[in-house]
């Protein structure tokens, strides 16, 4: 049976410019789609999302979805969603990040943000190197890579996203690409539905920079490459060696922050009848959120 995509229209703001700002050929617009048919196959109520970005061409995205929105300083978006997520519990908080804006100057946010667990879902649309500000190297650049920062070749070890948020504790973890975008957009449906906190890395295209830069060519030459170049998790290791792997490598039952946090709470107030006040109060506020989010 033929799978149907659902409508995706009611979830835009349609007095924004389009085309979007993002060079023709950008994977930032495949993501962008593939997060907003996952919200609405898992049925989420958009007035019930909050969408988060940094600095960066993925930045750019909360201005077209009609979410609640909020667009922060580079490298803070994961910081910023922290405090959004524990001063409204019942949203779901999803954080858009590139991956220099996440692992260069977010970096520390980041790992420790993975280990507190906190249910949010983050996606680092990644792309090796920093697009919007003119092609510098990025934490996740390979070695030799060409870029304005490396003339002769970058030095640098890249960072591997999903690698470093596995060890940092995060409870899912999942990569793909902006070519396989039916299983991208299955690992940020399985990311939003994660009560703790959920990675996704979605490999892009920068063509503009690292593939005119690199030799590599346009965006369907690097989109090629993603697909000749990678290899589900799942296959035989011989078949996907020297390939980059994609999949869900870490799917983890845990306790997150919140609920460590009311634990605490109830250790704290060892009076019954304060206990009660506290937590009648705090369902008195969830009822005035969805109030105001109705």
């Amino acid at each position: 049976m033929e799978r149907t995509a659902p409508l995706i229209h009611d979830m835009l703001r349609p007095n924004k410019k389009f085309p979007s700002v993002w060079c023709p050929g950008c994977g930032n617009g495949i993501v962008l789609g593939c997060l907003l048919r996952a919200i609405k196959a898992q049925g989420i109520d958009h007035n019930k999302v909050a969408l988060v970005s940094g600095i960066g061409c993925s930045g750019r995205m909360p201005v077209y979805a009609d979410f609640n929105t909020l667009h922060t300083t580079h490298g803070r978006a994961l910081a910023f969603a922290t405090g959004l997520k524990l001063a409204r519990p019942d949203l779901h908080v999803i954080v858009i990040m590139g991956d220099g804006d996440s692992l260069a100057i977010g970096g520390n946010h980041f790992i420790h943000t993975c280990r507190r667990n906190l249910s949010m879902t983050a996606i680092v649309v990644n792309n090796k190197i920093y697009g919007m500000t003119g092609g510098q190297c990025s934490p996740t650049t390979p070695v030799d890579s060409v870029a304005t920062t490396a003339t002769y070749g970058n030095i640098d070890q890249p960072f591997d996203i999903s690698h470093l948020a596995a060890v940092a504790g995060a409870a899912f973890v999942g990569r793909s690409t902006v070519f396989h975008v039916r299983e991208l957009e299955n690992i940020i449906s399985q990311g939003l539905n994660k009560k703790g906190f959920a990675l996704i890395e979605a490999i892009s295209n920068c063509h503009t920079y690292f593939g005119r830069m690199n030799r590599i060519g346009q965006a369907p030459d690097m989109l090629k490459w993603m697909k000749d170049n990678t290899a589900p998790v799942l296959m035989d290791p011989e078949k996907r060696k020297d390939k980059v792997t994609r999949g869900v490598f870490v799917d983890k039952e845990t306790i997150g922050f919140l609920q460590h946090y009311e634990q605490l709470v109830e250790k704290a107030i060892k009076n019954k009848e304060l206990l009660k006040q506290w937590k009648q109060k705090r369902e008195h506020k969830d009822d005035e959120a969805e109030e105001q989010a109705g």
